[in-house]
């Protein structure tokens, strides 16, 4: 994954085995509610953005998918709460003790630790996991609707499984995010701002040293704040990046499969989408439908997330 969008684990040794995560392999008794069923059929998908050539964001092609339900939201904290209430489950984070966090969210005494080489201003911070995303002196006591961040690929996976759902795959994700409007560059048009008003939870300012939270928030916000799309999903851009079940390639779409794909067979780091609260027109404007970007499935930072969807039954 590109360092300005966040930061992958690369010595911590294997990854836990999960099972789950392809599309159709569902596990527990799926929940419906909160969610939309999609109809499904073609759309034009990809970008031919040039910003982030290695993202392999083109070329746009015509793309079909079946109908499916997805998640109007992120899933939540207080949702990952009743999980891991249920199964016991820890997280990967957890497990490592650590996790990447924002460094204009630690306090100024914070002790000096590990950072990113090409972002300096990501952090490795022991304690930091989905109950403390900015580390052991913070809590989500106030943050029961807001996006679960902190969660690896895996993790996302187990509770998908656990609710009886998947991941979307990148085709569905960009699908529903663009509720059915044909390359608009965002979910509501190709403005940013329209009207001057603020539709999506991205970084104001001057990235990574002053953040002016025009947008009303400085981290993660609210699951269903701003207006959704045209599909009535809510936070498809901004907030938080979200897994997606494709592994990421950057050339394989461009002969791949146009119905129901579900990228190559096998690879080293999972598509994400959406942008997050971090993204900036100045160095990561990947809040764009069209672009994507990955991480490796072992790793967590504090803006990422995820939602889950559910072929039609």
């Amino acid at each position: 994954m590109s360092a300005c969008c966040g930061a992958s684990r690369d010595e911590n040794g294997k990854p836990m085995e999960v099972g789950g995560g392809e599309p159709g392999k569902q596990a527990g008794e799926p929940n419906f509610e909160g969610m939309i069923l999609l109809a499904g059929g073609e759309f034009m998908m990809g970008s031919e953005d040039r910003s982030f050539p290695a993202d392999g964001e083109g070329p746009i092609r015509k793309v079909a998918v079946d109908r499916f339900w997805i998640d109007k939201t992120a899933v939540t904290n207080a949702q990952f709460a009743r999980f891991v209430s249920e199964t016991g489950y820890v997280t990967e984070a957890e497990r490592f003790t650590w996790s990447f966090v924002f460094a204009g969210f630690l306090p100024p005494n914070f002790p000096p630790t590990r950072s990113v080489q090409e972002a300096p201003w990501w952090r490795q911070v022991f304690g930091a996991d989905w109950r403390h995303p900015e580390g052991p002196h913070s809590s989500i006591s106030d943050r029961a609707d807001h996006p679960v961040v902190h969660v690896s690929w895996h993790d996302a996976v187990s509770y998908a499984s656990w609710a009886g759902k998947r991941l979307p795959t990148e085709a569905e994700w960009e699908y529903a995010a663009r509720g059915g409007r044909e390359q608009n560059r965002y979910p509501w048009g190709n403005k940013l701002h329209p009207g001057h008003q603020h539709r999506c939870n991205i970084w104001q300012g001057k990235f990574p040293v002053r953040n002016t939270a025009a947008d009303g928030h400085v981290g993660t916000c609210p699951v269903d704040e701003y207006q959704p799309n045209d599909f009535g999903l809510y936070n498809m851009i901004g907030n938080v990046w979200e897994w997606c079940s494709d592994w990421f390639s950057p050339t394989f779409h461009i002969k791949g499969p146009r119905q129901n794909p579900q990228g190559p067979p096998a690879g080293t780091a999972k598509v994400i989408k959406g942008g997050s609260y971090m993204c900036h027109k100045s160095y990561c404007n990947r809040y764009r439908l069209g672009a994507r970007t990955s991480n490796t499935p072992d790793s967590a930072t504090g803006h990422m997330g995820f939602r889950c969807a559910m072929g039609d039954r």
